[in-house]
């Protein structure tokens, strides 16, 4: 790949794509990140520092730098095809940099700039780590928030209470994508293989794939389980914020 190739893509068509195929999973993905972001402004006021953690292409910074013109993130992620968007579309940003890391390794934090956040907010990402890893990130996740900073965390909560009501909605959730997909909307396949077909994610593509394998391995746990180990942890309250019927939003006050 040459620097004129990257310099030349459209990395705003590449974010434009990821949240349409995000959002042909999460039609309440924008709901999601407002809730998340009047969470912050709540706690940690609007110029908040903050950890983007496993960001992806940079989604929720996009839109806290948006809504936060004196906000500062840094985003930390492991995947390098995810990454290459993050940075292309973020360049020049002088508001945001980013850090590659594992947040499996338990000296990650290491590699961030700053010792301590105002907030940390993550979406659809911790249900790639088991039970026994995702306790220890929250455990390094509370030495890293300041007192009074807050922890958000987005993503498939199931309640296993309500199969009934699981089942009605996953029916709906089928015929929605369907139409969508009928539409062009890409699911999860689809557009990681435009990806690879790609000149300048061809690379990072096929290294990301032999990093994390085809999808998550972990559990996808309920809000209680997260709010208990987050207390655990070291943080004062915890607590569901939101959800719909498949999802929900956990936060933690350190």
């Amino acid at each position: 790949m040459s620097d004129t190739t990257a310099a030349a893509t459209d990395w705003q068509a590449w974010q434009d794509s990821w949240d349409r195929q995000q959002e042909w999973y999460l039609p309440d993905r924008e709901e999601r990140f407002r809730v998340m972001l009047d969470m912050v402004e709540a706690l940690a006021g609007p110029e908040p520092r903050v950890l983007d953690l496993a960001c992806g292409t940079g989604s929720i910074s996009d839109r806290l730098l948006r809504r936060f013109p004196g906000a500062r993130s840094t985003g930390v992620d492991l995947d390098p095809a995810l990454l290459t968007i993050a940075r292309g579309h973020f360049a020049g940003e002088r508001r945001i940099e980013f850090v590659t890391a594992d947040l499996r390794d338990p000296h990650w934090q290491r590699a961030l700039p700053y010792d301590t956040y105002d907030a940390v907010l993550t979406a659809t990402a911790l249900h790639w780590l088991k039970p026994g890893p995702l306790k220890a990130l929250y455990g390094t996740l509370a030495g890293l928030l300041r007192d009074g900073g807050v922890f958000l965390n987005a993503d498939h909560m199931p309640d296993a209470s309500t199969p009934r009501l699981n089942a009605a909605v996953r029916e709906l959730d089928r015929a929605r994508r369907e139409r969508q997909r009928a539409a062009g909307v890409p699911d999860w396949e689809q557009w990681w293989a435009t990806a690879k077909a790609d000149p300048v994610l061809a690379g990072p593509t096929e290294e990301r794939f032999v990093i994390y394998g085809s999808h998550a391995d972990g559990d996808e746990l309920p809000p209680a389980w997260h709010a208990a180990a987050l207390r655990e942890a070291g943080f004062g309250e915890a607590r569901e914020v939101w959800r719909s019927v498949s999802d929900a939003i956990v936060l933690g006050l350190k």
